[in-house]
């Protein structure tokens, strides 16, 4: 590598490491927020997580598809600021676009069977379970977007166990929402586990795509 090319490798290494830091500090706010009941804190800090996931991303030379996943994960996340449901259905619905960017990102690649096969049990159970708790507007949308979560985070599995263990990490966050939305018994804290899982979910999920990114350069090469 010559002097001219180093240069502007080192000054986006430098960023890339900025950006994660800076996200690093937004979830760690985000997350005491949650804990320490400062709805302030998690109000400024949520919408702040998604966009420099993203940032972080680009400077790595993501896919496009992963940084537009990424940015309707950002918009879900402020759309689910709003109590009311409206901001309920757009936020999910903006969720689904960011799954189907996920899944165009996975492909045709193999995923496993049984595992496929445990994820169409589990969407099954879940959503017979929730279905005559939830408010009967919120009934088919919900089943349609389980559909879809489920469909991806099993997909996911396809790009290794990174990406796969954020797929069942997202599944488990929208999940707990649900759970919420049928006024099923909650966990101590259950915004907080909420948005652990989320957080924690898509930057698995980033850091998968990442990899078969950077691992399909090489063998390009």
């Amino acid at each position: 590598m010559s002097a001219r090319t180093a240069a502007p490798a080192a000054v986006t290494s430098t960023l890339s490491r900025a950006l994660l830091a800076a996200f690093a500090l937004a979830v760690a706010v985000d997350l005491v927020s949650l804990l320490a009941g400062a709805d302030l804190g998690h109000r400024i800090a949520k919408p702040l997580l998604m966009p420099l996931l993203a940032a972080y991303a680009a400077t790595r030379g993501a896919p496009r598809l992963l940084i537009v996943a990424l940015l309707f994960g950002w918009g879900g996340d402020v759309f689910l600021l709003f109590d009311a449901d409206w901001a309920f259905l757009v936020g999910m619905g903006s969720f689904a676009a960011g799954h189907v960017c996920y899944l165009a990102i996975f492909g045709r690649r193999s995923a496993s069977v049984p595992l496929g096969i445990a994820y169409a049990v589990a969407l099954v159970g879940t959503v017979a379970l929730l279905w005559p708790d939830l408010p009967a507007d919120l009934r088919v949308p919900v089943a349609g977007y389980s559909l879809l979560l489920t469909a991806m985070a099993y997909r996911a599995g396809s790009l290794g166990l990174t990406a796969g263990a954020g797929g069942a990490l997202f599944l488990l966050s929208d999940t707990l929402i649900a759970t919420g939305v049928a006024e099923w018994p909650q966990l101590p804290a259950p915004d907080f586990w909420i948005m652990a899982t989320y957080i924690a979910a898509q930057y698995l999920l980033t850091t998968g795509v990442l990899t078969q990114a950077y691992g399909e350069r090489s063998t390009a090469a």
